[in-house]
């Protein structure tokens, strides 16, 4: 028992120590090792219908850091000084579709569904993107969708950075049109099957932040 409550503690003391670190020390790097183990824990993250609808852009030139400091204004307080800067894009409709030929090989060569199964499996989804969730209408809904997945890998790599005493910055302040454009200049949207979702910067912060504040417990947990 004593094992669990102190990996229970150890885990809360990492929520405690994770903030979104505004400024990083630029003479300070997360090695190759530690960098590894963050991307992993966001590989192996929970995705709806195990779809995986993410790829992780980690932003080493640094003529393109440069260019999105300059067309992100989320980022310009980051980069260069981030030791690691990384782009989540989701996958776009083109991929994320019922029929789409990227589910047929993610199912098949992926995931190893007997043909079947995965007929049955593809004909679920087809009535959860048709009927459930209703995201067929437009190119927007199932974006939107997989941009919801990719919130839970970056929750996991941000949590696991905590863990082993990295610092981290999710980013959202960005257009996307603009960021898109440069993603697509760049090459990293493959015609249009990936569409920029978050930014996540890794490192080590300058200063310590402010004691962490949220609402109580009873204000957020309720019991019915």
């Amino acid at each position: 028992m004593a094992g669990k409550e102190q990996v229970k503690q150890d885990i809360l003391d990492a929520y405690h120590f994770r903030h979104a670190t505004k400024e990083f020390d630029s003479n300070k790097k997360v090695s190759d090792d530690d960098f590894r183990f963050i991307m992993e824990t966001g590989r192996l993250s929970p995705s709806s219908f195990g779809f995986e609808p993410w790829r992780f852009v980690v932003i080493q030139n640094p003529e393109l850091r440069k260019k999105i400091k300059n067309t992100a204004w989320g980022a310009y307080g980051k980069l260069p000084e981030a030791s690691h800067f990384v782009v989540i894009l989701a996958r776009t409709k083109k991929d994320t579709k019922y029929d789409s030929q990227y589910l047929q090989d993610h199912f098949k060569n992926v995931k190893h569904l007997p043909e079947d199964h995965m007929a049955k499996y593809l004909e679920k989804i087809e009535q959860f993107q048709k009927v459930d969730f209703d995201l067929l209408e437009g190119t927007r809904p199932l974006y939107d969708w997989a941009g919801k997945q990719t919130y839970l890998a970056l929750g996991n790599m941000m949590t696991a950075a905590a863990q082993i005493g990295v610092d981290s910055c999710p980013i959202e302040g960005f257009d996307i049109n603009k960021m898109n454009t440069l993603l697509d200049e760049e090459g990293l949207l493959e015609d249009g099957r990936f569409s920029i979702s978050v930014m996540v910067a890794f490192g080590y912060r300058v200063k310590d932040p402010a004691p962490k504040t949220r609402r109580p417990y009873e204000d957020i947990v309720k019991f019915v």
